[in-house]
């Protein structure tokens, strides 16, 4: 046999193939590009919505055998009661919506794909009115209703296995892999070692999503401002260690400015005051 045809670092180098990988790279870019709920931006995103979903059911039956949900009926019930209006707002009627209130001091919160939204009983410690609860879970649903974590996985996944990654998603119900990659883009299961952060464009984006879907439930937009003044005091507190949801959502200045920037035409346009908060 030709040894320059068995040579595999020949192969490697090949212009020729090289050139042929990169085509079927931006091929996949290109067949996985989508549009982002509400927004309308472009996004990338390896997995189907319905895997996403799956990952999700089976990330929050995880979640609640290694949580304690807390006791307290009243602080629960105000949780799902929230919750439920802001569900129906959100109008994803293919989610099994569920609301949890998990008993630890975590400033936290978030929702998988699927409907399983989690609030830790620390963030209830800032999010003292209704409307800033609302806030926060309107947010942390923008995220699953946008899926940003599906995006974050589908960047992941590129710079890890690159053109495996495409195949590694045709089988994200099963892959170890990428059930890895799902709970580092949540924040979710036993004590994941790297979260991915959400992006600055993410972060603005469930804050606008958020704040509208809290608002045609009948929550002032109002909410998000002062739980984010609070969250912000809250990290400049903490200093060097912040809480989970806060290294993932860090507040800012220019955050809280662009709230208050949007709070208006939100309100103007989505919010309708109901008798019961």
């Amino acid at each position: 046999m030709n040894p320059r045809l068995n040579n595999p670092l020949r192969w490697r180098l090949n212009p020729r193939l090289k050139r042929a990988a990169l085509l079927l790279c931006l091929a996949l870019v290109i067949a996985a590009c989508a549009k982002a709920a509400y927004t309308g931006r472009s996004q990338l995103l390896l997995i189907s919505e319905g895997q996403e979903t799956q990952l999700g059911l089976q990330a929050a039956q995880d979640v609640k055998k290694t949580e304690k949900m807390s006791s307290d009926q009243l602080q629960t019930e105000r949780v799902r009661r929230v919750g439920r209006r802001i569900a129906v707002a959100a109008n994803k009627p293919e989610y099994k919506w569920e609301f949890n209130l998990i008993e630890k001091d975590t400033v936290n919160a978030f929702c998988l794909p699927g409907g399983k939204v989690f609030v830790y009983t620390g963030i209830l410690e800032l999010a003292t009115s209704n409307d800033e609860l609302a806030a926060i879970m309107g947010h942390e649903i923008a995220h699953a209703l946008v899926r940003h974590g599906g995006e974050r996985m589908s960047m992941a996944l590129m710079a890890q296995f690159g053109g495996q990654a495409a195949s590694m998603a045709l089988g994200a119900g099963t892959s170890p892999a990428v059930a890895q990659v799902f709970s580092q883009a949540y924040g979710v299961g036993s004590q994941v070692g790297f979260l991915l952060p959400h992006s600055r464009s993410q972060e603005s984006e469930a804050d606008e999503v958020g704040m509208i879907i809290a608002a045609k439930a009948g929550y002032e937009p109002s909410g998000a401002l002062t739980l984010w003044q609070k969250m912000d005091a809250y990290s400049t507190k903490k200093g060097q260690n912040p809480p989970a949801f806060l290294s993932t959502h860090p507040p800012s200045k220019e955050r809280i400015k662009d709230i208050q920037a949007k709070m208006g035409a939100i309100r103007a346009r989505y919010y309708q005051q109901q008798l019961l908060n």
